[in-house]
This record gives structure tokens, C-alpha cells and sequence, in this order.
């Protein structure tokens, strides 16, 4: 069963009642940014007809002596550091405006494949994966976040490094790490998570035909983070994780600001 919000908010409540010292800090935590800007090397599925696009409509000195700017920008839902709702690959499942806020503030755990998938570009988690996690850093709770660290970002904005394939359109060559399917339900169904994420371009490995993690994600309206960065410098277990995608009215995800807080000395 997950926790509410509300219930680690009222505990807050009364610990702050009680002990005022243990009051949120923001001076005691590490904010650690996992996403990439939005810009002309922002990396797409390459099927997408569209990219990131940024127009100038002001820039400069208004007529009453001040300076002024003002863009307007266009991008598909699913590029960059963005969230899949889960109706993305389940229909009458979430929207990303319907994900409740609560799933998307959480401690989060991080699970380090980097040297696998180093040595496998198409690895793919597993069961065994996760378990020898909890062996070293404790089991994953209810309402908690998971996070898949391949090392992938490094490779960001170089498309051919980072898609194992750079032209344009092309998806049947795609080579990059992910989730696997059993992964993903042990994951959903019994350790009930609120939400998976990974350093890469989607929560479904480059070769994946039939992107059945999506799949499987959506039907339990579990939604997904792609395109991290830096998931190396959050520490397994310890963090907690924002990620607040833009609220797109019935949309099937969207760009997202996705954050870790790290208690200073973890």
C-alpha cells in the first residue's frame, strides 16, 4: 500500500510541533538537476516529424527605457527529459494531467547497472538486478520512484552514441539499455512503486518491438521518466525525487523538471 502525501505531510506537521529543530532544511540538502535543457541538440525519437523549437517574438529596449524578452517554443510531449503518461501506451489509463502529485514527489531508489550495461548496450534490467539492490540498500517500499542508472547521459546530445543509430526516422537499429518486462512487474506489481525512470530514451530497450514495459507500466497507471542525466552522483537509497511535468490538459506526457534532494553527508 502507498503512503499518501498527506500523511508525510502531517507527520512533518507533528514533528515540527515537537522537535522544531527537524523542520525542512533546504540548506541541509544537495540539489542535484537530472535534465537536459530543451535546445536545438535536445535528442528525439527519431520518428518524430518535429523538434525543440525556440521563436524570439521581443528582445531589447521597449520604447518606456527597459529591456524586455519574450519566446514562444514548440516541442513534441515525448523528447528530452520528459514523462510518459501512462495512457501514452494504455488507453483510458492517466493523462499526464490526471498523475497524482503526490506519486511524483518521493524517495527514490537508484539502481547502478552501469558496468552491464557498458558491456551490453541493449542489457536489460532484471529481477536478480533488483533483488542484489535490496540486498545492499534495503527493499523497495510502496510509493517510492525507480530509477535505472546506465551511464547513458555521458553520451548525450551525440545520437549515434546515445540511440545506437543516428538516421533520421530510422527505429529498427536502435541499441540502448532499459528496463526488462519481468523487471518492470516484479517492480509494479509487488513492490508497487508510483513511478520507473532511465538515463536513456525510453523505458523499453532500443531493439524493443513491442514496448511491452510501456505496456505494462500503463495498465497500472505507473508512469515513466526518460532521459535522465546524471543519475550517477544520486546515491541509492536516501534521495527523494520531484518531477513535475508541464500539466498538458489530456496529454500523454510532457516535459519534465525532475530534481533530487540529497541530505548533505549521504
Amino acid at each position: 500500500m502507498r503512503f499518501p502525501l498527506s500523511a508525510m505531510v502531517l507527520s512533518l506537521v507533528l514533528t515540527a510541533c515537537s522537535e522544531p529543530e527537524t523542520v525542512f532544511d533546504p540548506a541541509a540538502m544537495q540539489v542535484i538537476d537530472l535534465t537536459h535543457a530543451y535546445g536545438r541538440d535536445t535528442i528525439y525519437w527519431p520518428s518524430s516529424p518535429t523538434s525543440f523549437e525556440l521563436k524570439k517574438l521581443a528582445y531589447g529596449e521597449t520604447p518606456g527605457g527597459w529591456f524586455y524578452a519574450s519566446y514562444s517554443f514548440c516541442t513534441p510531449e515525448h523528447g528530452g527529459t520528459h514523462m510518459d503518461a501512462p495512457e501514452h501506451f494504455f488507453k483510458g489509463a492517466q493523462t499526464v494531467d490526471r498523475v497524482p502529485v503526490e506519486e511524483m514527489i518521493a524517495p527514490v531508489a537508484v539502481i547502478d547497472v552501469s558496468e552491464k550495461a557498458a558491456a551490453d548496450p541493449d542489457y536489460r534490467l532484471t529481477v536478480a538486478d533488483i533483488e542484489a539492490y535490496e540486498a545492499a540498500h534495503g527493499k523497495i517500499e510502496p510509493g517510492m520512484i525507480v530509477l535505472m542508472n546506465n551511464g547513458w547521459s555521458a553520451r548525450w546530445p551525440d545520437r549515434k552514441a546515445y540511440l545506437g543509430d543516428d538516421r533520421p526516422g530510422r527505429t529498427d537499429s536502435l541499441h540502448f539499455p532499459s528496463f526488462g518486462a519481468a523487471a518492470a512487474v516484479f517492480l509494479i506489481k509487488e513492490r508497487d512503486v508510483a513511478m520507473i525512470g532511465v538515463d536513456t530514451a525510453s523505458i523499453d530497450y532500443g531493439p524493443s518491438k513491442d514496448f511491452i514495459v510501456h505496456r505494462i507500466a500503463g495498465e497500472y497507471n505507473v508512469p515513466g521518466l526518460e532521459n535522465l542525466k546524471d543519475l550517477d552522483r544520486v546515491p541509492p537509497r536516501g534521495a527523494t525525487l520531484i518531477a513535475l511535468p508541464i500539466k498538458i490538459e489530456r496529454g500523454s506526457g510532457g516535459p519534465v523538471r525532475v530534481v533530487a534532494l540529497v541530505p548533505k553527508g549521504t
